[in-house]
């Protein structure tokens, strides 16, 4: 007997799809916050040495990226990239690790990383389009809930 109780198909599939969401949240967020202050972004970028033509690249990965995780599409490889655009970040951006902030920082995107990974290795959940595409189901919410 598992030491922790399984949950229903319906919480599974549920909580898979919230966590989908909060990790999109942060990169939907940062990639929209980078366009309407595109100049400041440029120049943060090239105070770390990167030059600023690196920040379209960055704005699509978090934009394409957030919206696959959200929607649950090519779920895996979208949370491979992120995972490693954030060991990126952390070690780029966050690298003074004296510096009880910067330390917050690099831990954040750390383990935002490995949740990344950890979806990378379960899948979306059952509420996905990767699930909806897999199965060909006409509805998978119906098929997941029993509705």
């Amino acid at each position: 007997m598992p030491l922790t109780p399984r949950l229903g198909p319906t919480a599974e599939a549920a909580g898979a799809l919230l966590g989908r969401l909060l990790l999109a949240s942060i990169f939907l967020h940062e990639a929209w916050s980078k366009l309407v202050a595109y100049p400041s972004a440029v120049a943060y970028m090239q105070a770390f040495g990167l030059p600023g033509e690196l920040l379209p690249l960055a704005i699509a990965v978090e934009l394409g990226g957030g919206l696959m995780i959200l929607l649950g599409l090519f779920t895996r490889a979208a949370a491979l990239v992120l995972a490693g655009f954030c060991v990126v970040t952390a070690i780029v951006f966050h690298a003074k690790l004296g510096n009880r902030n910067e330390l917050l920082h690099f831990e954040k995107d750390i383990a935002i990383a490995g949740g990344f990974l950890v979806l990378a290795a379960r899948g979306a959940g059952a509420w996905a389009l990767d699930q909806w595409r897999s199965t060909g189901s006409a509805d998978p919410i119906a098929s997941v809930s029993g509705i």
